[in-house]
């Protein structure tokens, strides 16, 4: 069936078909496939549809493994203690052993990842890298990296980082800055004020650094940083399991996870060099677009293979799977590659396998530290933490509403208002000088647009995420609850019980997993648009239901970083909405002297829908409104502080000044007497980008911003202090008592 296969892509009489065809006498279940960049001969998967399949998610434990090259030291004794019959050798190589005699044979896998080290702990606590080795294959590599959230592998475990970028709101300063982002041009963030707080959290320069990723199964397969080679890892480890329960080859195999394979193989070619001499050697390779199996002369490995010539080995056996995007973020790999690989493996070395053989799992990944974290913000970490976590772009906002709704206190969940758009009101007070606060639910993501025939989802933009962050990076196609509000069904001005039990009920089936495809990869001529891939064709994807309209966003975690900061997507404006929860379940209703609607608004990215549909009811009556949303601050590496710079940590902002509007003086006085009362640090300053608020200010209400300052806005990575937002929730209370 193989050299079928090879024959069908005129491979038959090549190298590559030659040595594959020694494969083939033995191995005739095989099965390798050659690539072809999303096309029509894609196969379905609609009777494959599987991401709990536990072949997948034991592929993807093995590719969020952090192995970092030159480090692998760090973790091998740990992950070694947790695999029955391994043992770690002085380079980190993971070994284990079967059988005795002759022949004497070797497999190996790439156990280690391209990585960076930390070159450089600048004064103001940020950390400059370089990559070690040669690092990635893949062009976008680096700049993959931006926005993204990283693990710095400390000796003591890893911790939590951030990968900055120009804010989103900023675009315009940035508008001529075309060129490829490259290892030197990032800087990490890690939550620290200096170099002393960076010291502190346990982090030395030299230290590696890598993606925060979860394992990534999708329809069919796995994804990942080195998906291909880390496949290749799993396939060494269950060919082990295999020879260890019966199925081992005449004489001895050895089979190593190798340390140091990005730097010419220096683990596996310290393995031979002590361990030798060897009658056969393995490797299963990194992946590539098209499939490989061929002998390859020792001469060609380099100073890897004068130690292979020493102890007799004049071929290797190289075999390597089809990957999609190889070296790339999300270089994936379907699961008929992966037990094509698997099987040739298993044939090249003599292993029997199963029928059906369970794929080995990989011994858990370390879990971030926090053990530096301010425990006294634990509560509003933990609140921050579940709302950020929900998806919900504008006009899906359904799972934060109902999250909202249910962390409500009584009296106002009784209160409560849901219009047939989604909006949430919450009126309490004497009727008179009516008071505003309003923080908006949806966040920057994606739209369905259109689905080709080979399942590749072209996209719109839903509000302004920054495109070059998204590209190359995991992704979320979400399913909306039957009946739940939505902007498109209504206009905002049906309030009724009803919307408010449906939101309570409201419950939706898992979104499907995949990625969105770099621009170049997906032959995208316009560089605006956006694509992604789930796996699937067309028509398996409408089975599912699959259609335009639906919301696509990626993986996101709210994670602490450093002592007192907090990184994830969408805190614009899942902050300004924790906020809010947080002030009005401290507030005693019988205390206040004016009427006050706090509120919750959809789909302000973009348009202030929501809003809008609220002036139209209250506008008219409303004496001032309170905006509860980023203040994007020039608080960063990559920002001229000329404007908009108000320091993290330093407490919440007035934002008097936005690019569609400006608060009256009398307003801003009023704030600031305010927290001057209650002892709350203030900062006061413009910026960019507008807010739902504005929206009431032709209705004769004066839109006030009270704000917390951000960091790389509209990005995957968006950073603020949890003592600011904090500190928010006092000022919103001290306004409101006002």
């Amino acid at each position: 069936m193989v050299l079928q296969s090879l024959l069908r892509a005129g491979l038959g009489q090549s190298p590559f078909g030659a040595a594959f065809h020694r494969l083939v006498r033995r191995a005739s279940s095989v099965v390798l496939f050659c690539f072809v960049a999303f096309g029509a001969t894609e196969r379905s998967h609609a009777q494959s549809y599987s991401q709990g399949d536990p072949n997948l998610e034991a592929m993807a434990s093995w590719v969020a493994l952090d192995v970092a090259t030159g480090y692998e030291t760090r973790v091998a004794s740990r992950l070694a203690a947790q695999m029955a019959g391994w043992t770690a050798d002085q380079w980190g190589n993971l070994v284990t052993r079967t059988g005795t005699g002759s022949p004497r044979r070797i497999v190996a896998c790439a156990l280690d990842r391209p990585s960076y080290a930390v070159s450089q702990i600048t004064e103001e606590g940020y950390l400059r890298v370089h990559r070690i080795g040669a690092g990635s294959r893949h062009p976008l590599w680096d700049q993959a990296f931006e926005a993204q959230q990283v693990r710095v592998l400390t000796r003591d475990g890893p911790l939590t980082g951030v990968v900055a970028r120009s804010n989103g709101h900023f675009s315009q300063q940035h508008r001529d800055e075309t060129g490829v982002v490259g290892a030197d041009d990032l800087w990490i963030d890690v939550g620290a004020d200096s170099d002393e707080d960076v010291a502190a959290l346990g982090i030395a320069l030299l230290d590696p650094v890598g993606r925060h990723l979860p394992p990534w199964t999708l329809a069919g397969g796995v994804a990942g940083p080195d998906a291909g080679s880390r496949v290749g890892c799993a396939a060494v480890a269950t060919l082990a399991r295999a020879a260890e329960n019966g199925g081992a080859p005449s004489g001895e195999t050895h089979f190593v996870l190798s340390a140091q394979a990005r730097l010419g193989w220096v683990g596996l070619s310290s393995a031979i060099a002590r361990g030798g001499p060897f009658d056969e050697v393995v490797i299963l390779g990194p992946g590539q677009p098209v499939a490989a199996a061929e002998d390859r002369p020792a001469d060609s490995f380099g100073r890897f293979g004068a130690v292979l010539e020493a102890v007799g080995v004049d071929d290797v056996t190289w075999i390597a799977p089809r990957v999609r995007s190889p070296g790339s973020h999300m270089e994936s790999i379907e699961a008929e590659d992966a037990m094509a690989l698997l099987t040739a493996g298993a044939e090249a070395v003599g292993v029997s396998l199963r029928a059906d053989p369970a794929w080995a799992i990989a011994p858990d990944r370390e879990g971030l530290r926090t053990d530096r974290a301010d425990a006294t913000l634990t509560d509003v970490a933990r609140l921050l933490t579940e709302l950020v976590e929900l998806h919900g772009v504008s006009g899906h906002e359904w799972a934060v509403r109902r999250k909202v709704l249910e962390t409500l206190p009584e009296w106002a969940r009784e209160r409560a208002l849901v219009d047939d758009i989604g909006n949430i009101m919450v009126s309490v007070g004497p009727d008179r000088d009516t008071t505003v606060f309003m923080a908006h639910m949806d966040e920057v993501g994606y739209e369905v647009a259109s689905v080709s025939d080979a399942g590749v989802a072209t996209l719109r933009r839903m509000g302004g995420p920054v495109d070059s962050a998204w590209e190359g990076q995991t992704a979320l196609l979400h399913f909306d609850p039957v009946g739940a509000p939505s902007t498109s069904t209504g206009d905002g001005v049906d309030v009724d019980d009803e919307w408010k039990d449906r939101s309570l009920s409201a419950t939706a089936r898992p979104p499907l997993r995949g990625f969105f495809l770099t621009r170049n990869q997906a032959g995208e001529k316009n560089p605006g648009t956006l694509q992604a891939w789930f796996g699937l064709d067309r028509a398996a994807l409408e089975a599912l239901g699959v259609g335009p309209g639906m919301g696509v966003t990626s993986h996101k975690e709210g994670l602490r970083m450093g002592r007192t900061r907090f990184v994830a997507r969408a805190l614009d404006d899942r902050a300004g909405t924790t906020a809010l929860l947080r002030a009005i379940n401290r507030l005693d209703p019988a205390d206040l002297q004016r009427k006050v609607i706090f509120t919750w608004s959809v789909h302000e990215e973009g348009g202030l829908v929501g809003a809008g549909a609220m002036a139209r009811r209250f506008g008219a009556t409303t004496r001032r409104i309170f905006s509860v949303d980023t203040f994007v601050s020039s608080d960063t590496p990559l920002e001229s502080p000329h404007f908009a710079f108000a320091p993290l940590g330093d407490g919440p902002v007035l934002r008097a000044i936005e690019s569609s509007g400006i608060s009256p003086d009398l307003e801003r006085e009023g704030v600031i007497g305010a927290a001057a009362e209650a002892g709350i640090p203030l900062q006061i300053g413009l910026t960019q980008g507008g807010t739902d608020g504005t929206q009431f200010t032709f209705w004769g209400a004066p839109n006030q911003g009270l704000s917390w300052p951000g960091r790389y806005s509209h990005s995957p990575g968006e950073v603020l202090d949890l003592r600011d937002l904090d500190r928010l929730s006092d000022l919103i209370l001290a306004v409101a008592f006002q």
